[in-house]
């Protein structure tokens, strides 16, 4: 692929690479993000962070919050196929803020360079009588360690119960782990926020080790799934590009 930007700070490298249509990011080697607009769905590891919002209604997902924007990739999804009213992206590196506007052409979102645990506790806060609350909230919090991605904090029960404080009472939280145990070792499976959780899933791809938590307090149903998923990824579908294996977790 060809270079089309790069960039030192300190010990940290970024790299956007093009080929053809397609953009990818990479951060010290780690391949953080794709985009392509003339082919978006290609069974890349951004789209099984997407799949989970048709679970709910399109129509009813209006806020979202992505926390770990990359370079965009899921934001352009959202855009492309839903069209929310409003979303939301924190990433603490502005330099992938940066290649998400310059390069993956992310427009008509709010990216806001911070810390996710200080903005997710900011607006956490109740403001007068009202707390700011989101239809969708998608925690791809990744940073990288000797050229390997890692989650960049542990995902325990105190930042799941302030995540569910954002989230309105038929929303979906998706979440990203480096592996199944460490989805099954989290705090969203713990006792006292389990019991909360009607809804919960997991999504996986064959060739990655990464395990995607879905999470609701309101029972999430596959006939809403394959009803409006789009027919690329469509779990129903036997042509789809993405070979999802979803199950319910117990």
């Amino acid at each position: 692929m060809a270079l089309v930007w790069e960039k030192r700070v300190g010990n940290n490298r970024y790299e956007v690479r093009s080929h053809g249509a397609t953009v990818r990011l990479y951060s010290n080697g780690v391949f953080h993000s794709q985009w392509n607009p003339n082919d978006p769905l290609k069974g890349s590891l951004w789209e099984l962070l997407f799949l989970p919002v048709f679970f709910r209604p399109v129509q009813q997902v209006r806020r979202v919050l992505i926390l770990g924007v990359g370079g965009g990739a899921l934001i352009r999804l959202l855009q492309r196929y839903l069209s929310p009213e409003e979303i939301v992206g924190v990433d603490i590196d502005r330099h992938h803020l940066t290649v998400a506007r310059r390069y993956f052409g992310v427009r008509g979102a709010e990216l806001v360079c911070a810390d996710a645990r200080a903005y997710v506790s900011e607006q956490g806060a109740v403001t007068g009588k009202r707390t700011c609350t989101f239809d969708l909230i998608v925690d791809d919090l990744f940073g990288h360690c000797d050229g390997v991605a890692e989650r960049a904090f542990e995902s325990d029960r105190s930042w799941c119960e302030r995540l569910l404080k954002l989230l309105v009472p038929d929303g979906v939280v998706v979440s990203n782990f480096g592996s199944r145990l460490e989805l099954l070792r989290s705090g969203w499976r713990g006792a006292g926020l389990r019991e909360q959780l009607q809804g919960a899933w997991s999504a996986d791809l064959p060739e990655y080790e990464n395990s995607i938590g879905i999470f609701s307090r309101n029972p999430l149903y596959s006939a809403a799934l394959t009803e409006q998923a789009p027919a690329a990824i469509n779990p129903a579908n036997p042509k789809r590009k993405l070979a999802a294996h979803l199950s319910r977790l117990r």
